[in-house]
């Protein structure tokens, strides 16, 4: 029996990857531009793996990601991650992040605070951009400050991480954009 195994599987955001081992999930890797990018970044982190059919346990996480993505609602509170290796203080965030409700966001102070930890918002940050189990830690759902979705955000960056609040309904409506203040505007004043 391998020991690490991988696979890709199809979601509406591109090919994606997980790897597994016998104490649970070890890595998902959101899809990159071209499948063999996406594999590769998989394969750095998880050198040792082999492609395999994926187990009971792991298509549950698979399905769930490919739903995810697609803008439906997934509980991924029986997937099983392996954290061997990984700080205790980035599990403690791991945890606190599996907390927050789909649609819903906290700022790292707010982590860092319920991580027992107040000043800690570099740590919490770095915890954050190394998260290996993307979407179901759902680390897109922490935020520098409250209302900023740029930065860096693990296994995607910020652009994925915009994308991932949207579908969840996290994104406040900004207003009226130039497009918007153009399409009600007078000719005479459009031009101004």
């Amino acid at each position: 029996m391998v020991e690490v195994a991988y696979t890709i599987f199809d979601t509406m955001m591109g090919r994606c990857g997980i790897a597994w081992g016998l104490d649970g999930v070890l890595v998902v890797q959101l899809a990159e531009s071209r499948e063999i990018d996406t594999r590769r970044r998989l394969l750095k982190q998880c050198p040792d793996a082999r492609e395999a059919r994926p187990t009971v346990g792991i298509d549950s996480a698979i399905e769930g990601v490919a739903a995810i993505l697609r803008g439906a609602h997934w509980d991924f509170s029986d997937v099983r991650l392996d954290l061997g290796g990984l700080p205790a203080f980035d599990c403690r965030v791991y945890d606190i992040l599996r907390d927050i409700p789909r649609g819903e966001t906290a700022t790292y102070a707010e982590i860092a605070k319920r991580a027992g930890s107040p000043g800690a918002l570099h740590a919490v940050g770095h915890a954050i951009r190394s998260n290996p189990f993307a979407v179901i830690v759902p680390c897109h759902r922490a935020l520098p400050v409250a209302g900023d979705t740029s930065g860096s955000s693990a296994n995607g960056g910020a652009i994925t991480r915009r994308r991932l609040l949207a579908i969840e309904g996290a994104l406040a409506t900004r207003g009226p954009s130039l497009f918007d203040v153009l399409l009600t505007a007078t000719p005479r004043q459009a031009d101004r």
